[in-house]
């Protein structure tokens, strides 16, 4: 991503951002970008950093805490510009296993923050990254924003409710707010704590390792893979044009669909050319285990984004891959 694109560069400039989930995937992502704008970025988290690196142009600090801690908005009134709201458990599995830990993680911080800006006139923007998979199991391709939702899982459920109080305080004019919904995201960046996320950087992983990539029966289901660096800029994209984004959902994806077989075999061929590893494609039985909502295909039309904000996805699924592959590799031979 081009840190040089003057409407991203100007618009930072002496602004004090908070990123909560900012050790996270997404955080840590955004901040690798930030860091070289004159600005001053807190990193909210349950845990320390201990390998960020601040010798860079922004001003970064930590602040520590768990995002049900009673009073924990109250620290940032009147001290943060604009907000990138990444915190959160990301895993279906687990909101499913435990609907109510899920509730008192994904909404109730969002009703509090919502809340505190509400009774002290506290007016940030704020950029919510949401998920497609609050439409459920589409009936008809492409998806967009006028698709109904439908969530199919407790995880998408309480996305839906956590939107929802976003858009209602946004149309009471107690918030400035833009609802990015992220299709299927990879690249570098730390591994996910969530196992059943970030499938396409735990294959390119897996081929590095010499493992056999495995795919539940024949891989056929669409998906629509979006780049990280192209994530990335549409969040910093939205918060420059919040006042026209009004506090509504878009969708960020390439606009294009690949099947899952299509994918892993994609990690295949290119592991082999950068590495020259080569591993296998397996079948196996889906689990029972295995959550309706993978069995849904996918394909967004990015219209809506690609209008209001300007944005647009830049990197090819293949492109991504191997810079994916190019990471993880290199990675692997520090440590050892």
């Amino acid at each position: 991503m081009d840190i040089n694109d003057f409407r991203i560069r100007d618009f930072f400039k002496g602004k004090n951002i908070l990123v909560t989930g900012g050790n996270g995937y997404l955080g840590s992502n955004l901040i690798n970008i930030l860091k070289d704008i004159e600005c001053r970025i807190t990193i909210l988290d349950r845990i320390q950093n201990t390998k960020i690196n601040k010798s860079c142009k922004a001003e970064i600090t930590e602040f520590i805490s768990d995002l049900r801690s009673p009073g924990l908005w109250n620290e940032f009134i009147d001290k943060i510009d604009i907000i990138f709201y990444f915190a959160g458990q990301t895993s279906v599995y687990k909101a499913n296993e435990n609907p109510k830990e899920d509730f008192e993680i994904n909404v109730l911080p969002i009703f509090n923050l919502l809340e505190t800006c509400r009774l002290t006139k506290w007016n940030p923007s704020l950029i919510f990254s949401g998920t497609v998979t609050v439409t459920g199991i589409p009936e008809k391709l492409p998806v967009d924003e006028m698709t109904p939702d439908n969530p199919v899982t407790v995880y998408d459920l309480h996305k839906q409710i956590a939107e929802n109080y976003l858009k209602y305080y946004s149309n009471q004019g107690i918030i400035k707010n833009a609802i990015l919904r992220l299709a299927n995201v990879y690249g570098p960046g730390p591994i996910s704590t969530s196992a059943d996320r970030g499938i396409l950087n735990m294959m390119a992983r897996k081929a590095i390792n010499c493992e056999d990539l495995t795919l539940y029966g024949k891989g056929d289901f669409l998906r629509d893979y979006i780049f990280i660096d192209d994530v990335i800029s549409s969040f910093l994209l939205a918060a420059v044009n919040i006042n026209i984004m009004k506090g509504r959902h878009y969708l960020v994806a390439s606009g294009v669909s690949h099947t899952v077989k299509e994918a892993f075999e994609m990690v295949i061929e290119n592991t082999l050319l950068i590495t020259g590893k080569e591993v296998k494609l397996i079948s196996v039985a889906p689990p029972l285990t295995l959550s309706l909502i993978e069995s849904r295909n996918f394909v967004t039309n990015i219209s809506s984004i690609k209008m209001v904000s300007g944005w647009s996805p830049k990197v090819s699924l293949k492109e991504g891959i191997i810079e994916t592959i190019k990471f993880y590799y290199e990675k692997k031979h520090k440590s050892e």
